[in-house]
């Protein structure tokens, strides 16, 4: 049997289920729940810098979305919340629309 050691989606398990196959399980405390959630972003990020086409790119982009939304939950919060601080922000600092590349600053 193939080692994961990785945080997935919740219907995994039926999905595998429904294959024939059999697998193990857990379920994390919060502590480790929430660094496992840290460590998918960075593999759903590192899998969305090598996407290949839009679409791809896409799919990675909404699963990165998941992962926030259930770390904003874990911290008290909503993805709604997070959105709202991220619109504040941008009036406050901007976007990243202006494609803007900061070269250096004369102290």
């Amino acid at each position: 049997m193939p080692t994961y050691n990785k945080l997935v989606r919740d219907k995994i398990p039926q999905i595998i289920e429904s294959k024939g196959k059999e697998f193990s399980t857990k379920v994390l405390s919060d502590e480790d729940y929430i660094k496992y959630l840290k460590e998918k972003a960075y593999e759903e990020l590192d899998e969305y810098c090598a996407a290949e086409t839009n679409g791809e790119a896409v799919e990675e982009l909404a699963d990165l979305l998941e992962v926030i939304g259930a770390l904003a939950k874990q911290h008290g919060s909503t993805i709604e919340e997070v959105e709202s601080v991220r619109k504040d922000k941008t009036v406050r600092r901007g976007g990243f629309q202006e494609k803007v590349f900061l070269i250096g600053v004369e102290e």
